[in-house]
């Protein structure tokens, strides 16, 4: 006759397995040892007026349409020394520089037509490596975070 009753009862005497919080005293030691490196970002000589959040775009004059350039972190930047100010544009993940360029007294900053959340001006920009004449778009997740104050910003800061 078959018993209903399990094969293998537990024993108040048996140890349950390790649970995860449970220290097992096990040692891992690294397979690379890593060392501290100094990173330097070229803006240690430079204290950041505007620093936000937005995305920028580029008009590509070939393909006549605004093409993305990144999503990140805008600052605008003046140095310690000179006074200078320039704009720098990190993607917020890989850091790459989508865009750096001086801000000039010359430059021609507006509210973009038919999106208030925008910006539009033209900059002889250096992201690239080369020197290139481009005309530029951001735009901000509201009209209160970043349009008045990245345009005015950019129109009386030089």
């Amino acid at each position: 006759m078959a018993s209903t009753e399990p094969e293998h009862e537990h024993r108040e005497d048996e140890e349950a397995p390790a649970g995860e919080d449970e220290d097992t005293g096990a040692q891992v030691a690294p397979i690379v040892k890593l060392e501290e490196v100094a990173v330097s970002t070229g803006e240690e000589d430079e204290d950041a007026i505007l620093d936000l959040k937005s995305k920028l775009y580029r008009f590509d004059k070939d393909g006549n349409q605004w093409k993305e350039r990144g999503a990140g972190t805008v600052k605008l930047l003046k140095h310690k020394e000179s006074g200078k100010v320039r704009l720098v544009m990190r993607q917020s993940k890989t850091l790459k520089i989508c865009a750096n360029h001086l801000v000039l007294p010359t430059m021609s900053v507006q509210e973009h037509a038919g999106n208030d959340k925008s910006c539009v001006w033209h900059a002889t920009d250096f992201a690239d490596g080369e020197l290139k004449d481009e005309l530029f778009c951001i735009r901000f997740a509201s009209v209160e975070i970043g349009v008045g104050s990245v345009c005015s910003c950019m129109l009386h800061c030089c």
